[in-house]
């Protein structure tokens, strides 16, 4: 048996669906609970977990799933985990690895909107943050270098992978990016299989990106503020767990023109507060919903805003993983997956810079990060003991300061 089909979830290995059900409960409740970073720090963490130590899957399948969740709307490290659950162990590890991740962030978020309303402001967690940040980055450098050996296959993908890096900066949308890689791969192969040469992937590029330009949110127009709704909250999130691609940015864009603007429902600082909290709490970005719920309508409305936000994820993925063996077994779909997969990683290069920037922002924390650097890629130790490790950092320097 090889150790894909065992990590698969698919051959007859020794353990029974209920005890990977169990062992997926225990991985994502731990993921949940440390996942500092935002989703590539998550997502590294999870190839950690699940390539590198414990064999569930091969590099190549982890890299499909990547790919896949890129291409559908919705959180990426929770499709992510929903992903790993429905392959290790089905419908039930599908439900439980996706809750078991949001869970931690969940109460962590509720308790911090209880504060926000009875207090009217957040506790500081800049001790917090200056220590994990910094680790953050080694481990994310760290599954790129790991992922981008898989995904590199040659200097197509290596060309697509650094043009994305470089777009991704001028400001081009991260979903045309994606779909770009995928057509200019999917393209080049193919030609070069049948004409025996190699088309223009400059020429490539530039004709699909100039069929779209970056996508820009619409102005909603100020007016009265309209009654609470926990219908209309719900149908809200709904929506946009059932489009949203990119990052928790692009969350503040999606909720300001209809509960800021709209409805009136709360305010840009509210809103700004939200995203924050999102920001600095373990786990899923978009458990910005859960506070902006509470905020809105209480404990009701932070339950069906955290519903209304990730649910639509679990039933995409749920629709979109049968396919992924099929588009793997197609050589078209099969280069547009390479390409999709290599994209996937430059943009993750992208966002990686963008933290380091203001992660590393002293000896200290530049030292830090070469330390984790050091812990994760020669000696192995495990993501979370050196996000908590991070943290501890960070505390002793706001207590010894």
């Amino acid at each position: 048996m090889t150790r894909e089909t065992a990590g698969a979830g698919s051959g007859p290995g020794t353990e029974t669906v209920g005890q990977r059900v169990e062992e997926l409960a225990r991985l994502f409740l731990k993921l949940g609970t440390m996942g500092f970073g935002g989703p590539a720090a998550h997502i590294a963490m999870m190839e950690d977990e699940v390539v590198q130590r414990r064999g569930w899957l091969t590099r190549e399948s982890f890299l499909d799933l990547l790919g896949a969740t890129n291409l559908i709307p919705g959180p990426n490290s929770t499709e992510m985990a929903i992903h790993i659950g429905l392959t290790r162990a089905g419908w039930r590890g599908l439900i439980v690895a996706g809750s078991c991740f949001i869970f931690p962030a969940v109460l962590i978020v509720l308790g911090l909107a209880w504060v926000y309303v009875q207090y009217g402001s957040l506790p500081q967690a800049v001790w917090l943050l200056y220590g994990v940040k910094p680790v953050i980055i080694a481990i994310v450098v760290q599954a790129l270098w790991s992922l981008g050996t898989r995904a590199v296959k040659g200097f197509l993908t290596g060309g697509v992978g650094s043009a994305v890096i470089v777009l991704s900066f001028l400001g081009v949308n991260e979903v045309l990016l994606l779909f770009a890689g995928g057509i200019v791969v999917m393209l080049v192969m193919n030609i070069q299989e049948r004409w025996g040469r190699v088309g223009s992937v400059g020429a490539l590029w530039g004709s699909i990106l100039c069929a779209a330009s970056p996508s820009s949110a619409a102005v909603a127009t100020a007016g009265v503020a309209a009654p609470v709704s926990l219908f209309t909250l719900t149908a809200f999130f709904l929506k946009v767990g059932s489009i949203l691609f990119g990052s928790g940015y692009v969350l503040l864009a999606f909720l300001r023109a209809d509960l800021v603007q709209r409805w009136g429902w709360v305010t840009d600082q509210q809103l700004i507060d939200a995203i924050a909290v999102g920001q600095f709490t373990p786990g899923p970005v978009l458990t910005a919903a859960t506070f902006i719920g509470y905020v809105i309508a209480g404990v009701p409305g932070a339950l069906l805003a955290t519903f209304g936000i990730f649910f639509p994820s679990f039933v995409l993925v749920a629709a979109s993983h049968p396919l992924i063996p099929r588009l793997r077994r197609s050589r078209w779909t099969a280069g547009f997956l390479d390409g999709v997969n290599v994209a996937s990683l430059g943009l993750m290069a992208t966002v990686t810079w963008q933290l380091a920037q203001a992660a590393l922002v002293d000896g200290l924390t530049v030292g830090l990060g070469l330390v984790a650097a050091v812990l994760g890629f020669w000696l192995r130790v495990n993501s979370a003991w050196l996000v908590l490790g991070g943290a501890l950092v960070g505390m002793a320097v706001k207590i010894l300061g």
